[in-house]
């Protein structure tokens, strides 16, 4: 049997012409860290919960909670973020019910 030739979307053909990461032409979101101190995030749509002990980020992919000790808002923008602070984890929030 020979190899199955995969099948570009038109998503992937455009993020390929315009040499683009495939994941902002499909509107998910970007996330960086630096060590346990900073998060940067890209194309977020608005915080939902904020305190020093958690941020709670709305993104296209679900709701990303950020929980650690002395988190700050460094910054943000319409479609970015930046939270310092001593981070302990970085999760997915799933509604399972």
């Amino acid at each position: 049997m020979g190899k199955r030739k995969r099948r570009d979307t038109p998503l992937t053909e455009l993020a390929e012409l315009f040499d683009l990461p495939g994941d902002v032409v499909a509107g998910l979101c970007h996330l960086e860290m630096t060590g346990d101190r900073r998060l940067f995030l890209e194309h977020h749509s608005g915080i939902l919960a904020y305190s020093d002990r958690a941020i709670d980020v709305n993104t296209p992919g679900g709701v990303l909670r950020v929980s650690g000790r002395g988190l700050t808002l460094e910054a943000m923008t319409g479609e970015e973020l930046r939270i310092g602070g001593i981070i302990d984890r970085v999760e997915w929030v799933r509604d399972d019910a």
